[in-house]
């Protein structure tokens, strides 16, 4: 079995991540020596899923491989992909590879299209996840002994857990406030000064309103690094995020059916795409219509292979999240993978063409005396489908600004994405706000019979 190892600076930004951590030092391989670990510990994955998992075993024996047909990486394309579908067939632990007593927690999505995807830890897959974690949290700016106010939810979601132990391992002081109560989250904030917050990016620009209704200067707080995940959010959003709260906001990813967050992280240097931490977790990305492997730089679905986990080991995930790989920058043996700015299961086809709620929050964050709160509301009539893209006014825009703004949006649309939609601009605080991942897609479509 293989061992498991575990623009210019403004004021308040971080400069480069000093190397020497030993929590870093998978990070300075070579690419021939980060490619051999990879082989090792796919060859163990793949035999301890084959052996320990039937339904595995199944799925290798009906496509007519077997683990010792991986002789080199590219032999992964060979074995079949894993769904979401597959671990819901196998709900609750029907996925598991190790006996129960050696789980030392369980975590489960939320269900909410059908049966929860259940993941299950074994001390040792916990150790390695609070390290990538913590790998991530340094690469996004962090250092020890730093403040970090963890605004993901905790419980069966695994972003607010995953976070907690991160910070913790790379020796931070954590504030676990979750989700929700957003006031008292602003005050706790002006009170302990953290530098450091994790949460999803939609929640944290509600957090950025309370700063303001309460007379606050969000850019006086003592928050240096947001990272932000759970969602896809564009360099739009980031640009509001960084200027209204003068931060460095970089991007985190991750999953939990792949492990939860530390998937991936943004470096604070650099901020172009996130590096894969590719000694526990092996990237691909496929054409999601015929399922071919694409090469470096053009965009498909991401699958992701476990290289390390010992409870419940995924091969060829198919995450649904669409997104390129390239070369490493800050991390040159890591690839990179763009931000992910939609999923191939998100895409709206509104008469023919597609839609991503990614391009329509660029267009509304360009658009000026708009708040970045927006949804898209899908209806039909006469047999036509419609979309809608409701999106709240700020404070000081007056009435005819207003007008203004749902024509300029309804116009860049049309040229830019292609289709045409009806706009409405409400007043400030109509929208609900969101505590954790923000709906963005209201489907008020009948059902077909």
């Amino acid at each position: 079995m293989t061992t498991t190892h575990n623009e210019v600076p403004r004021s308040k930004r971080r400069g480069p991540a000093p190397a020497g951590d030993e929590l870093t030092a998978p990070e300075r391989m070579s690419v021939d020596e980060l490619r051999s670990v990879q082989l090792e510990r796919l060859q163990w994955t793949l035999r301890h899923a084959y052996e320990n998992v039937p339904a595995y075993r199944r799925k290798f024996d009906e496509a007519g491989v077997h683990p010792h047909d991986c002789r080199e990486l590219a032999d992964l394309a060979k074995f079949p992909f894993t769904t979401k579908a597959d671990l819901r067939e196998g709900y609750p632990f029907g996925m598991f590879a190790v006996p129960q007593e050696r789980l030392r927690r369980i975590h489960a999505s939320s269900g909410t299209t059908g049966r929860p995807t259940v993941v299950g830890y074994t001390e040792g897959d916990l150790d390695t996840w609070a390290s990538v974690m913590a790998r991530s949290i340094y690469a996004a700016g962090g250092r020890p002994g730093q403040k970090v106010h963890v605004a993901y939810g905790y419980g069966l979601f695994t972003g607010g857990l995953g976070a907690h132990y991160g910070a913790e391992k790379l020796g931070c002081t954590v504030i676990p406030a979750s989700g929700g109560m957003t006031a008292r989250q602003v005050q706790l904030i002006t009170d302990f000064r953290p530098e450091i917050i994790m949460v999803t990016p939609t929640y944290l620009l509600t957090m950025l309103d309370e700063f303001e209704r309460q007379g606050i200067d969000p850019r006086t707080s003592s928050l240096r690094v947001g990272i932000f995940g759970a969602e896809p959010w564009t360099e739009g959003m980031r640009a509001e995020i960084e200027d209204r709260l003068d931060i460095d906001a970089v991007d985190i990813y991750g999953l939990s059916e792949v492990m939860g967050p530390g998937v991936a992280q943004e470096c604070v240097e650099t901020k172009d795409g996130l590096h894969v931490w590719e000694d526990h977790f092996y990237p691909e990305v496929i054409d999601p219509i015929d399922e071919d492997v694409l090469p470096e730089g053009e965009t498909g679905e991401l699958v992701f292979t476990s290289l390390t986990k010992q409870a419940m080991p995924i091969i060829r995930y198919r995450t649904r999240d669409l997104t390129a790989l390239r070369p490493g920058t800050a991390r040159p043996a890591f690839r990179r993978m763009d931000k992910v700015t939609g999923r191939s299961d998100d895409m709206i086809i509104l008469r023919g063409v597609n839609v991503f709620p990614t391009q329509i929050e660029e267009i509304v964050l360009a658009t000026g005396g708009l708040a970045p709160h927006f949804q898209l509301r899908l209806t039909r009539a006469n047999r036509m489908d419609q979309l809608t893209v409701l999106v709240e006014a700020r404070a000081d825009t007056p009435a005819d600004r207003r007008a203004g703004a749902a024509v300029e949006i309804a116009a860049r649309v049309k040229d830019g994405v292609g289709v045409t939609v009806g706009v409405e601009v409400l007043d400030p605080d109509t929208l609900e706000r969101s505590l954790g991942k923000l709906r963005r897609v209201i489907d008020e479509r009948p059902m077909e019979p």
